[in-house]
């Protein structure tokens, strides 16, 4: 049986891990194996002590490389939160992710996403960074929310919801104690991209040639990343703001 890897995007102190405790103490059964990756650069969390005493849980840290996400050996039948280096591009990791999951014999989950709503309300300029995230996310998670203007929550998930953007949006209360775990656990799809379906992308099959016209449809493929295309020089086309900027400095 594959492990079961669920990515976790998010920023530090957006409250990653304490939603993972939740998940894992009230979603999943006792006897499943767990196993948290951590980025190296991550600080320490009060809720680290918490998951390191459920006995199903082992907490690993792993480091970002020029090469991608490193290879892991993973228990069959796990269940993986690998939580995204917040200071490295989400879009490299999440294109790394398609083939390190092959690479380890592991299935995707689900994308889960948290939003620190301070930040995002304090930065108006992180909104397309928060955007590329919740567009490969089948779960948003909406932390820190005391101090912001419920008018503001609600106009920014407005700007999903209206472009039917079919992932769940969750308030996280203040505690972190999240409702129905188990639900939010299921490997059932909700995001916009299709980078992570079953088959090959237009674009990924080289010296392939369509017609400006044809659409995946057509030609059996799926709908090429645009998150993921590159200019001649190399850069993204749609490049992201660096989060990093933006963040404590690193542990």
């Amino acid at each position: 049986m594959s492990a079961q890897v669920y990515f976790v995007l998010g920023t530090p102190g957006s409250g990653r891990r304490a939603a993972l405790r939740d998940l894992v103490e009230n979603g999943l059964e006792p006897a499943t194996p767990v196993r948290v990756f951590v980025a190296d650069g991550e600080p320490a969390d009060p809720s680290d002590a918490a998951l390191g005493r459920l006995a199903n849980v082992t907490l690993e840290r792993w480091a970002w490389t020029p090469d991608g996400i490193p290879a892991r050996e993973l228990p069959s039948g796990a269940t993986v939160f690998l939580m995204a280096d917040s200071r490295v591009s989400p879009i490299d990791q999440l294109e790394a992710l398609k083939p390190w999951l092959a690479g380890q014999g592991a299935e995707l989950a689900r994308v889960f996403c948290f939003v620190d709503c301070r930040l995002a309300e304090r930065e108006p300029s992180l909104r397309q960074w928060f955007a590329a995230c919740i567009h490969f996310s089948d779960v948003v998670f909406l932390t820190n929310r005391t101090g912001v203007a419920n008018k503001w929550i609600s106009d920014f998930v407005k700007q999903f919801t209206d472009e039917c953007y079919p992932c769940h949006f969750i308030q996280v209360k203040a505690k972190g104690d999240l409702p129905n775990p188990a639900l939010l656990l299921d490997p059932t799809p909700r995001r916009v991209s299709q980078y992570f379906d079953e088959g090959e992308a237009i674009g990924e099959i080289e010296g392939l040639e369509t017609d400006d016209d044809e659409d995946a449809d057509e030609t059996g493929l799926l709908p090429e990343e645009t998150y993921f295309t590159r200019d001649r020089s190399g850069r993204r086309a749609r490049e992201l703001p660096d989060i990093a900027k933006f963040l404590p400095p690193a542990a």
